[in-house]
């Protein structure tokens, strides 16, 4: 061999060195389709500061086991029954202005103010006026505003008792247009529902607006009172009695129509955007919904789910202390006032596949399943590989080129 062959085979050797040295010091050269378990893990409990991230969301950890999985589990959506009080805090129903009431007076005597020989009773009909009050022939103007119907009975009775031969008196509500609540959205008749004079729910307010249009596993019921708003599937309201709150005057129910939907990413065969298209779904049967993990990609203990939890579970889930700690380490809420949470989800136990089963998918859920480190070792090496190949390559051409 020349010296001049020696000299191109020693520069392909040291090209081929340098390349090496590179793809070496650059494992970023490795292209990367989210982060790694040991990311994920690394970064949970830890604030921006102690990330080197100014403004890095601060999350913590809880693995799925039996324990977290029946907590959440438990934990039905709630909104409505907790924000309002169980039955919604309604107390003695009572008449408003406008109200149609029929009174009905009777008398013991023939020749009373109310009586005569044919009928010892006489019908009346009014309407609550807007100071509240109505007129009552010989009882003059009664308030009945704020009153239950036993209640204006009494009054009336009260006011006829030194007038009357033995009176007695019947109220009864012909119409409530001072009780109404605003039912709108996806029902079969939009409008202004009037209540009785009894307590009545959400859903039998519903019906009286001709019932949902849309099926209740993807429809939403918001109600508005006053300054509080609360919104819960129509479908744990039915299923769940203390969603059922009984309604007030002046509520405002909207029904809305919104399929639920969760995320699929990372090492999956079918990622995306996926619809439940059901009535329930738990975990296991989201990821076959994407057609489940890459076998030779995906990592078994490295499932995660990504979620905007309510406070009470996140306390319960990490302890009150580590929630407050958390708290003061930067984490906040969403515009729901929800906490960022991350489930780990360990698929190389056999009891996966039944904890796997009854923890629910919430929706707007992210489901992440990482990849396995050996993926990111093969295409390293894969990297490494091609410069070593092209100056053994080189290498094996000077030499033939100096035979």
């Amino acid at each position: 061999m020349t010296a001049a062959n020696r000299f191109e085979v020693i520069q392909l050797i040291r090209i081929g060195a340098v390349l090496c040295c590179v793809a070496l010091a650059g494992c970023n050269a490795v292209s990367s389709e989210g982060p790694l378990a040991g990311a994920i893990n690394s970064d949970a409990g830890q604030s921006g500061a102690e990330l080197g991230r100014k403004n890095a969301a601060v999350f913590d950890i809880v693995d799925i086991d039996s324990r977290s999985a029946r907590l959440v589990s438990d934990y039905v959506s709630s909104t409505l029954s907790r924000r309002f009080g169980i039955g919604g805090g309604v107390g003695p129903v009572a008449i408003g202005v406008g109200d149609a009431l029929k009174v009905t007076i009777f008398e013991a005597g023939a020749d009373g103010l109310f009586s005569t020989a044919q009928s010892k009773q006489v019908s009346l009909d009014i309407v609550v006026q807007p100071d509240g009050k109505a007129a009552i022939p010989y009882a003059g103007s009664v308030r009945f505003a704020g009153k239950t119907l036993d209640e204006a009975r009494k009054a009336i009775l009260a006011a006829l008792a030194t007038k009357a031969v033995e009176p007695d008196v019947i109220v009864t509500s012909m119409g409530t247009p001072s009780r109404t609540v605003t039912v709108s959205g996806t029902v079969g008749r939009p409008s202004m529902v009037s209540l009785n004079l009894t307590k009545e729910k959400i859903t039998e307010v519903i019906a009286k607006a001709g019932g949902p249009s849309t099926q209740p596993y993807e429809t939403y019921v918001t109600l508005v009172r006053g300054s509080k708003t609360g919104t819960v599937l129509l479908k744990s309201i039915i299923e769940h009695p203390s969603e059922d709150i009984y309604v007030q005057p002046g509520d405002q129910i909207f029904l809305l129509r919104d399929p639920r939907t969760f995320t699929l990413l990372g090492s999956v065969r079918g990622d995306g955007r996926i619809e439940f298209g059901a009535n329930d779904l738990n975990l296991l049967e989201a990821v076959a919904l994407g057609h489940g993990a890459i076998d030779d990609s995906s990592n078994a203990k490295g499932f995660f789910l990504f979620r905007y939890e309510e406070p009470e579970i996140v306390s319960s889930l990490l302890g009150p202390a580590r929630f407050q700690g958390l708290l003061r380490k930067g984490m906040l809420p969403d515009s729901k006032g929800r906490y960022p949470i991350v489930y780990r989800f360990d698929m190389s136990h056999p009891d996966s596949l039944i904890v796997g089963q009854t923890f629910p998918i919430k929706s707007r859920d992210v489901i992440y399943v990482s990849r396995h480190p050996s993926v990111d070792i093969r295409k390293f090496l894969s990297i490494v590989g091609a410069p070593l190949g092209i100056a053994a390559q080189g290498a094996a051409t000077a030499a033939v080129l100096n035979q």
